[in-house]
């Protein structure tokens, strides 16, 4: 008898922690998201330096910035004109996964180039940007769903050690 509860215990303590740290993790998934997509948006219109294995970006072709002076665009800043193309990144979180991006079709134009333009990296190198905060973010989550598994369990009433 006293095998069958050591082994209730453990399915319960075990049961209890895997619904807190899935709750957390989605919880944190969603807050690194939010962060890279708001590092993506800050990275448009300002020249980008090199990072991890992206390039830095390289300067506006001359007829590109007569292009915008004639528009009335601010010059010197690469992939923004209106700030359209800035505000198209957003982000989508369903479980343990992420999609981050933008609906805009040049996007995938600036990350990786074309035969006459360079690459301009945003998504790359936000994420990046945000390697160490999505490990603090993700780490305390797992930690805080590890502990609020245990308080459940132990508010279940199991209090023997597995």
């Amino acid at each position: 008898m006293k095998e069958i509860e050591g082994l209730l215990n453990a399915a319960v303590t075990f049961a209890s922690m895997e619904i807190a740290v899935h709750k957390r993790l989605t919880e944190g998934l969603e807050k690194v998201a939010e962060h890279i997509v708001q590092t993506a948006k800050d990275e448009i219109g300002f020249y980008q330096p090199a990072i991890g294995p992206f390039q830095d970006w390289a300067e506006l072709a001359e007829s590109t910035e007569a292009d915008k002076a004639r528009k009335g665009f601010p010059s010197e800043a690469p992939l923004l004109r209106t700030g359209e193309f800035r505000d198209t990144w957003e982000h989508e979180t369903q479980g343990f996964e992420a999609v981050i991006g933008s609906k805009d079709k040049r996007a995938l134009w600036f990350e990786f180039g074309t035969v006459n333009m360079p690459p301009r990296p945003v998504l790359g190198p936000a994420v990046v940007h945000n390697e160490h905060k999505i490990r603090k973010i993700l780490g305390r989550a797992a930690v805080r769903g590890i502990t609020e598994g245990v308080a459940i369990h132990k508010s279940l009433g199991y209090h023997r050690s597995i």
